[in-house]
Parts: structure tokens; C-alpha cells; sequence
């Protein structure tokens, strides 16, 4: 008997070859897509981003082309509670979010699981760059997928033995272009399409507006921004209009460039300094989960600290399950507050947590 999978169609390219992959492996594939905004919102945006009408119209002729049913699921409400408002409430209290890892964990490998539950599905399947192993212990690894520059292990650090074992990434093992390569060979109508680059939600890329328009001025109060020494060398617009590292938009002016190396939410203040100002090497980290549980107190193994960082080596201090404190070998620049710092023992994701 054929074992069934729900796979998460976002109307892309790589949604879309997985669905066709697990076809081909022998699977009995069922497609959703998840809609997150009301129709007036979609009637709004031109494109770019993930969960927009046009992409759930490819999805669905994507679907016809495959021969396989297809459903979309109204998903707004459980949008708005973990992610938007995630992401809001972040950037008020100075840090700078990441929306894909929680729309991840919960959207895609918690609600989207239940509903396929209710379709009889062995699995749920996604289009992301990652591998999953099964060790003889019967515990579930993450690995990195095999086209380092589309890896995106990085998003599912969080994710948990039960939602790692029901889960599929057919894409792991491929490389982008033998993705869209594919794609083509069975004429699929998104083998050519751009890749979303926004936040979905955010499609013009303005965050301080979308924040406005969702919490009011009220929220957001200017402040004054300081050197490393306390002089006060100019004001912001409010704290979440500013992320670590930040250079452009400060309108101050200085001798050298000056970048956000500290926000103060506390305070309302937005501490700046000169770029090696900016590099650290200690941080900590709340919330982890293990993959796999060190068995030392002490261990030297990669570090990522944004999606787009490259890993180097770290020792990390286990605090307890849940806390740690890591200290990079060579200070590095911009280590945010909100971001996830995910630990690797080469390919292999070990776990990771939020940076406080």
C-alpha cells in the first residue's frame, strides 16, 4: 500500500518538483496550500513573496499537472498569533525577529501536520534544502542539504523528534538548478519563476510602516542616540526601526562610519560605534533544543548566527537543557538579539537557540 504525504505547495519551484518527486518515488501525494491574508490583502500585492492569490493559483495548476488533489487551507488567524505578532512584539522590545522559523515550526510541521493527519497522511512534506537522517538509536538528525548556498537547515533548528520523524524533504539531496532542471523536464509552469526574497507579509520590504500601521505611533517613540562613551550624537525614530549593525539611516554625522552596536529598549537609546566596535565574541542563548545532547558541559564545534553568516567555530557553555553561553574563537560582526544561533558539528545540525 502506497504511504501518503501532504506536501506544503507555496506555488514555487521547489514545492512544486518535491510534490513531483515523491510522485515519482511512489508516494500518493495530496498538495495544500496555506493562505494567510485575506483576499483583499492578496488583491493587493504584485508578487514576490510566498503566499500571495497568484502563488496559490500556481500551486493549484501545478497540482492539475500532476494529477493530484489539491486543497487550500485558511490559516489567518494562526498567521497572525505566531508570526506577525511575533514579529511586531520583537522589534518593539529591541530585537530584530526571524518569521520564518516559527511560521516553520508551527504552521507548516504543527497545524499543517494535524490537517494532514485528518487526510490519513503517513507524512507531511516540505520544499526546503535540508536532509533528515535516522540514526540505528532511532533518533532523528538534521542535516544540512547538499547545495550549501540553498541549505536551509538553519530555519528548522526548533523542530522536534516527533515533527522530524513525520516529516519529508525530497529537495535535500538536489542542487537548485537540478531542482528547476527537473522542473522543466515535466514542463511544470514554475520551472522558470523567481524566488521569493521579502518577508511574505511585507512584500515592500518597509518594515517600520508595516509596524506602524499595526501598533499605532503611540508604540513608537523617538529616543536619543549615544557613542560607546554616552554622548548623545543624535535621535532616532524609534528602536524598532533599527537592527545591530545597521549603518544607513542614522543621519549623523561622524568622522568614521558608525553603526547600531547596541539597542537599548530599556532605555530607549541606540548605542553606536565604529565597526570593530560592533564585532563581539560572547553571547548567550535561551530556549535551545538538542538534536543531539552534548554529553560534556563544554564543546568546540560551527556556529550560525543569521541565515546568511557563515558557521565558525565556538565553544558553547551548557548552562542547563535550555541556556547556554557561546564564545566564537574570532570576534564576529553583529550578533542580534532575536536571531537564532543554530550549532553544527560539520553537516550536522546539533541544535540551537535564540540570542539574548
Amino acid at each position: 500500500m502506497k504511504k501518503k504525504v501532504v506536501v506544503a505547495m507555496s506555488g514555487g519551484v521547489d514545492s512544486s518538483t518535491a510534490a513531483a518527486l515523491l510522485i515519482k518515488e511512489g508516494y500518493e501525494v495530496i498538495g495544500i496550500a496555506m493562505k494567510f491574508w485575506n483576499d483583499e490583502y492578496y488583491n493587493t500585492q504584485k508578487g514576490g513573496t510566498c503566499c500571495s492569490m497568484d502563488d496559490v493559483s500556481d500551486a493549484r495548476r501545478v497540482a492539475d499537472k500532476l494529477g493530484i488533489p489539491f486543497y487550500v487551507i485558511n490559516l489567518k488567524e494562526e498567521f497572525r498569533n505566531s508570526v506577525i505578532n511575533y514579529f511586531v512584539d520583537e522589534y518593539l522590545i529591541g530585537k530584530t525577529p526571524n518569521p520564518c522559523i516559527p511560521c516553520n515550526k508551527v504552521l507548516k510541521f504543527d497545524v499543517l501536520a494535524k490537517r494532514a493527519e485528518q487526510l490519513g497522511a503517513d507524512y507531511i512534506a516540505t520544499g526546503h534544502y535540508a536532509q533528515k537522517v535516522r540514526y540505528q538509536n532511532g533518533k532523528y538528525l538534521l542535516k544540512r542539504g547538499k547545495d550549501a548556498e540553498k541549505d536551509q537547515s538553519y530555519f528548522l533548528f526548533n523542530l522536534t523528534q516527533k515533527q522530524l520523524q513525520r516529516v519529508l524533504f525530497p529537495l535535500g539531496n538536489y542542487l537548485k538548478e537540478e531542482v528547476r532542471n527537473h522542473a522543466r523536464t515535466i514542463n511544470l509552469n514554475v520551472a522558470e519563476k523567481n524566488e521569493s526574497q521579502e518577508i511574505c507579509f511585507i512584500p515592500d520590504n518597509n518594515y517600520p510602516a508595516f509596524i506602524l500601521k499595526e501598533k499605532g505611533a503611540q508604540f513608537v517613540k523617538k529616543g536619543k542616540i549615544v557613542n560607546t562613551a554616552g554622548k548623545v550624537l543624535g535621535d532616532h525614530n524609534g528602536i524598532p526601526f533599527y537592527t545591530i549593525g545597521q549603518r544607513k539611516g542614522l543621519k549623523i554625522s561622524s568622522p568614521t562610519p558608525l553603526y547600531v552596536k547596541q539597542i537599548d529598549a530599556a532605555r530607549n537609546l541606540l548605542i553606536v560605534g565604529e565597526k570593530e566596535e560592533v564585532k563581539s565574541r560572547k553571547f548567550r542563548i535561551q530556549n535551545v533544543n538538542w538534536f543531539e545532547l552534548p554529553d560534556k558541559k563544554k564543546i568546540h564545534e560551527l556556529v550560525q548566527i543569521r541565515y546568511r553568516h557563515k558557521p565558525v567555530l565556538a565553544t558553547v557553555f551548557l548552562d542547563n537543557l535550555k541556556e547556554a553561553e557561546i564564545e566564537f574563537d574570532e570576534a564576529q560582526q553583529a550578533i542580534t538579539p532575536g536571531q537564532a544561533a543554530v550549532i553544527y558539528h560539520n553537516d550536522t545540525v546539533l541544535g540551537g537557540g535564540w540570542i539574548v
